[in-house]
Parts: structure tokens; sequence; C-alpha cells
């Protein structure tokens, strides 16, 4: 309507009507106000951005997740969101620290993130979900395992055995406190558990800091939880499967998957091809 009277006012404006331009000029400066408004009161759609991390021992997805976050980071605002679609068993400390560092990055930047879990989040997963915003998981997800383990296996006892004798020379008291060839000491052992300790107090002072509300004392003993019962201790908060809230976010928002492409390595190129050549020879086979 307006752009139709608009119109009319130009024409008649244009043939030197002088009412024509005064009312043109009014009409012009009512659009403006009309627009402004608009603008003001313009609600941008929210948007989502959903992560994938699989987590192994060496969490070798770490320097995928690290491109992805920086990619979001460069795009994303305070009003926005992340979802994280998380699971991992745990894995090496220095591996899974480094992916918990790139959640922080979420976190120093004010954006909102969601971790979801929908099989496991235990020991270095669990390092990684704490830092959410909002951390939900399916009800049998496993949840927990705050602890730290070290296993080494020692060979001295059949070496003995079989008349081998090893010798290991280091500099440093502390150099080589435990060993798979020689014979451990007790105070090797000590050492090493003190290490392992240590380590624990940085978990638990990482998870304190993320989750404050936790009891630690009670949470904190390596043991894990399905997420019904973490539910309850305040490990998570929310029960739900991944699907049914990126579902609910799409009819909130814009959602947007985000995946680095990876060149397949040697090793997986070889293996389809081989996959595909027996496929190939199997249908064949079948056709015959």
């Amino acid at each position: 309507y307006r752009k139709t009277k608009h119109q009319f006012l130009e024409a008649f404006a244009e043939s030197g009507d002088g009412l024509a331009k005064d009312a043109l000029k009014k009409c012009q400066e009512v659009e403006k106000k009309i627009e402004k408004t608009r603008k003001q009161n313009k609600t941008e759609t929210k948007r989502y951005f959903v992560l994938e991390f699989k987590g192994d021992l060496q969490a070798s997805k770490v320097k995928q997740l690290r491109e992805e976050i920086t990619a979001v980071l460069n795009v994303a605002n305070i009003d926005d969101e992340i979802i994280l679609q998380l699971e991992s068993p745990g894995g090496a400390v220095a591996d899974y620290g480094l992916a918990a560092t790139q959640l922080a990055r979420i976190r120093e930047k004010g954006i909102q993130l969601t971790v979801c879990v929908d099989k496991v989040a235990a020991s270095g997963g669990y390092l990684m979900a704490c830092l959410a915003n909002k951390l939900i998981a399916a009800p049998f997800a496993y949840i927990g395992s705050i602890g730290v383990v070290m296993q080494l296996p020692n060979f001295h006892n059949l070496l003995k055995k079989c008349a081998v004798d090893i010798v290991e020379i280091t500099a440093g008291q502390h150099k080589r406190p435990l060993s798979m060839l020689g014979e451990n000491t007790l105070e090797g052992k000590n050492h090493m558990q003190d290490k392992m300790q240590a380590i624990h107090e940085q978990f638990k002072d990482h998870v304190a800091k993320y989750r404050p509300s936790l009891a630690l004392d009670k949470v904190a003993t390596g043991d894990y939880w399905t997420a019904t019962y973490a539910k309850d201790l305040d490990l998570i908060d929310e029960i739900e499967a991944s699907d049914s809230y990126i579902q609910r976010a799409i009819r909130d928002g814009d959602v947007y998957a985000v995946k680095t492409a990876q060149k397949p390595s040697l090793k997986e190129m070889l293996l389809g091809k081989m996959q595909s050549i027996f496929y190939k020879l199997l249908h064949s086979r079948e056709i015959g």
C-alpha cells in the first residue's frame, strides 16, 4: 500500500504539482521512520553450529576439532549456540587436555556451548564434556570416571628365567622410575603414584571450575554412572538424546553442521580400494 501511494505521488510531483511534492516529502519521511523502527525491532534468527567429536585413546580428532572451532568462532556471536556431539571413553592426559582447551576457547568468547552425549563421556571424555554451559546425555550413556590410570607391562621375571640381563643407565633420580624390562622398586612405584595423584588433583580442579556445584569427594573416585544416575549427582544437566535437542534447534533457528574436509590416509585409501575390489568380485559372482 505504501509503495503504491509513493509511486502515485512521484508521478504528480514530476508533473510540477507543488502539493504532490510536499506530500511525497512527508511520505518519504514516514517511510524512513518506519524502516528505522523495523530495523530496531528486528530480531535475528538464532544460529546453531553442530560439531562432532569421536575420541580414541590419543584424541586423534583434536586437530579437526581445533580447525572447526576456529572456523565457527570467526562467524559466531554471543547470541548463537555451539552444539558438540561428544563420544569418548577417554585416553592420554595431554591429548584430552588439549581437546578440552579447544572447548575453553568457546567459553572464553561467551558463546553458549551445549555438549550432547549419546553413548559415553568418561575420563578424558568428561574432561571435555564438563566445559559445557549445558551438558545433556541419553539415559544409558556412561558418564564420569574422574580418575587417572597408568598401566605398564613388566617382563623382568620372564627375562630373569631366560637368563637375560638388562642394563639400563639413566641420569637423574627420577628419569625412569618404572621400567618395562628392569626390576621396579618401591621407591619408583611411590614416585609414579605421587605423579598420578597430582594429575588427579588437576583433573578435579578443572571439573570444579566448570561444575562448581559437584560434590567432588563423592564423584571424583574414578567410578562412572549411567546418565540417569549421573543427573542426580549433578554430573550432567538434562536427560535427552542429541537428536531431540537438535530437532528443537531446527524449529527454533538456523542449524549448520560444521565438518572439516579430511584427506584420507594411505592406509584408508588402500583399505577402501580393497573393499571396492572385494565388493565387485562378490557382486559379479552373485550375478553369474
